[in-house]
């Protein structure tokens, strides 16, 4: 693929979910891309994917969505934050939702319904309006604070302009993998996921390394939103260079 004619960046939204951790600090979740999959296998990532013609059609419907005060592609309408809270829920089935005012609580008696409705999301059955119809929900579209943008570079095949969120753990749900598209869940210190990928234990990319670099010296979960709230992201767009015959990647400003 020449330079001079990249492949367009699809759509896309991820979801940094954040948690206190039992020893002090803040953890995120990541999980496992599957071993066969096209983009990024076998790398641990926060929970993401494109952004789908139903994201954009919940983000629309009146009354569906928690009111977002915020222009550029991230406002209601473009399907970027609906997008982040399906596949929230796809790959680390997480809802970030309300029923009336209160977070969705998932007890031991919804597990199955819930379970199904992630289902019928994944295999196309189900749209994100669609499930919260059923159950009477919102979503809450306000709870995700805008804090990164990154393009995949030009060079590469498949590239993504994908828009990353966070939100704080609810506290009546749990997070687990999908056993589809990701092969484990973790919770970890974004200091602990850096220092096992610098052994060689945990395989992490790009975009991924930097952000969690971004998210080092957290107090706590909700010290994430006290960082990065009132600062506009800005957009990153790694390039690839050639190094003793290697493909390296790296950030706009760097040499």
């Amino acid at each position: 693929m020449s330079a001079s004619d990249p492949v367009a960046p699809r759509p896309a939204s991820a979801v940094v979910l954040l948690r206190d951790g039992a020893d002090g600090g803040a953890e995120v979740f990541m999980v496992r891309r599957h071993v066969r999959s096209e983009f990024v296998p076998d790398a641990f990532v926060f929970p993401g994917g494109t952004v789908k013609p139903g994201d954009i059609e919940a983000e629309r419907a009146p009354d569906l969505c928690g009111p977002v005060h915020l222009g550029g592609r991230t406002a209601l309408g473009f399907g970027f934050r609906a997008a982040a809270i399906r596949e929230c829920f796809e790959e680390a089935g997480v809802l970030i939702a309300r029923r009336g005012a209160a977070p969705v609580a998932i007890g031991a008696a919804d597990v199955a319904r819930f379970a199904g409705y992630r289902a019928g999301l994944n295999d196309g059955a189900l749209t994100l309006g669609g499930l919260c119809e059923r159950d009477g929900l919102t979503l809450a579209t306000d709870a995700l604070l805008h804090w990164a943008h990154w393009i995949t570079p030009e060079a590469l095949p498949r590239r993504y302009d994908t828009h990353f969120f966070l939100t704080e753990m609810p506290n009546e749900q749990e997070a687990a993998h999908d056993e589809l598209e990701t092969t484990e869940g973790i919770w970890m210190r974004p200091e602990e996921a850096l220092a096992r990928f610098e052994r060689g234990e945990l395989p992490l990319v790009f975009a991924t390394i930097n952000q969690l670099r971004e998210l080092t010296g957290l107090e706590r979960a909700v010290s994430a939103r006290e960082r990065f709230s009132g600062v506009t992201p800005r957009t990153i767009m790694p390039r690839v260079v050639q190094r003793d015959g290697q493909d390296v990647i790296l950030l706009p400003e760097e040499e």
